[in-house]
């Protein structure tokens, strides 16, 4: 039945187009100089009452009244009221918006006034038609049945709903805040390749591709790492890059296999440095986007202020199960871990079984931001071992709402203990570990040139977006998240809904 009234709803819009262009009208017009936005009409009304302006947009509601019509119109600032009366556009002119669909977009002029119910509008004089819409938009998100279709046809997500025009919105002025706070210090930005020989810089299962000019495999990168820091290596002291990442990993709320990182490194640093970089640059991006440091997630109310709490892996777990893991042997503690339901296939190393504790007991306890530092060597390949414990390394994770947002190192600059950690790496590859590192040996060769002392930091930008504007999904913070195709487009097209009948 859906089907038929949305196809029946086709033909009509169809009979449209066609009417339209018998008649010598474009519907599809080119360029139109507007004047102004809809929300700098609503914002500056004292001062633009009574003058002519030209706006357009889609036209996305309306209320007819014989021989006058109150609309909607909206463009990418907001919406508009415009009211378009016979009298004033001629009988020709009045038929043809009549027969202007919810959806269509259009340009008008006409002078500002507020009407009786105190609206603010554009009264048209005006108007030309500049794209016609051949399907119906949903009537908000009352005709969607299925919630991904907001994903999938982002389209309607956007001309529908503001608050998603809103979210992605911030995520554009989010990213522009991190890019100007870290130019304003001299950090310099810079772009890797995203087709790697190695899948390097991070413990992940990579996407492959293969190149036919070269005859080579290569992977889709899995993070930016080893590149960045070949250019501590050349010189460059202070780099950044805000990067798409390629994980060929499970889908959820929290991920999506192609997403976004900034990564920052800068010699002569530490992570203790990177602790208070990443503070400074969290608090300036939620001040400058949002104006208030107190932000609701979920049922939490997450206070962006700092100081943030610093706790190491090894007191947090302490404060939290009273088990010390740092008295245990690498036996005692896989026997700790499994008291906690870890049933592991492989015998766990100590920091293994440090992390599996962690991960179960602390992390969901996160709610606030808290720096989670000092981590397991076992589970840290590319970070600066301590000096004092070399089974622990300089190593940070931010985590908020017990999620992972940060992680951040002192940066191994030791080729020889770096050769010895791949070789470690692979040695669980070789036990049937596929996201464990790869070996590579160009970066250990930059290495043996002299890497400096550096911090090393990497934000997962969707994550962070979704904090800060009380996303519940990583599908909600990415404009085209990765879906499995549908087996049948009619199945989408049947579960949208005309806003309002149509005039045949």
């Amino acid at each position: 039945m859906i089907d038929q009234e949305l196809n029946e709803l086709l033909r009509i819009r169809y009979n449209k187009l066609s009417e339209l262009r018998e008649q010598g009208i474009d519907p599809y017009g080119g360029r139109y100089e507007r004047t102004h936005m809809a929300a700098q009409v609503i914002d500056d009304f004292p001062a633009l009452e009574g003058r002519e302006l030209r706006l357009a947009g889609r036209l996305i509601a309306r209320r007819g009244h014989g021989k006058a019509t109150f609309s909607d119109l909206q463009d990418a600032s907001g919406s508009i009221q415009i009211y378009v009366r016979l009298n004033d556009v001629g009988e020709q002119a009045y038929e043809l918006f009549k027969k202007v669909d919810i959806g269509d977009i259009i340009g008008v002029e006409g002078t500002v006034f507020k009407t009786r119910m105190g609206e603010i509008s554009i009264h048209v004089l005006t108007f030309n038609l500049l794209s016609k819409s051949l399907r119906p938009l949903p009537e908000k998100w009352h005709g969607l049945k299925d919630v991904e279709l907001r994903y999938r046809q982002r389209y309607l997500d956007l001309i529908v709903n503001p608050e998603t025009r809103d979210v992605f919105v911030k995520r554009s002025r989010i990213i522009a805040s991190i890019r100007r706070f870290l130019d304003d210090r001299n950090f310099l930005e810079v772009e890797t390749p995203m087709m790697q020989p190695l899948a390097g810089g991070a413990t992940a299962r990579p996407f492959t591709t293969f190149h036919n000019a070269l005859g080579i495999p290569l992977f889709l990168r899995v993070a930016p790492e080893l590149y960045l820091k070949r250019l501590l290596v050349g010189g460059l002291e202070k780099v950044y890059e805000i990067n798409r990442n390629f994980r060929n990993e499970g889908i959820s709320t929290r991920h999506n296999p192609e997403f976004t990182m900034l990564e920052i490194y800068q010699a002569y640093a530490d992570y203790q440095s990177m602790m208070d970089l990443t503070e400074d640059l969290v608090t300036h991006v939620v001040d400058k986007v949002f104006g208030a440091y107190q932000l609701p997630y979920a049922d939490d109310e997450i206070n962006w202020a700092t100081p943030w709490a610093r706790l190491s892996m090894l007191d947090a777990i302490k404060q939290e199960t009273g088990v010390d893991f740092a008295g245990l042997s690498t036996d005692e503690a896989v026997d700790a871990a499994k008291r906690f339901g870890f049933k592991p296939e492989t015998k766990l190393l100590w920091g293994e079984a440090v992390n599996h504790v962690f991960e179960a007991a602390v992390e969901p306890k996160l709610v606030q931001p808290t720096f989670i530092y000092d981590y397991p060597v076992d589970i840290s390949p590319l970070a600066k071992r301590k000096a004092d414990d070399p089974r622990l390394t300089y190593r940070f994770e931010l985590y908020a709402c017990a999620r992972e947002l940060a992680n951040a190192f002192s940066e191994l600059n030791d080729p020889v203990d770096q050769k010895s950690r791949f070789m470690t790496q692979l040695a669980k590859r070789d036990q049937g570990d596929h996201e464990a590192h790869a070996y590579d040996a160009e970066y250990v060769t930059a290495m043996e040139y002299g890497m400096p002392p550096a911090g090393g930091l990497g934000i997962g930008i969707d994550r962070l977006v979704m904090l800060l504007t009380n996303s519940p999904s990583i599908r909600d913070v990415i404009l085209f998240p990765l879906l499995k195709p549908r087996e049948e487009l009619g199945e989408e097209e049947a579960i949208v809904a005309p806003q309002e009948p149509e005039n045949a």
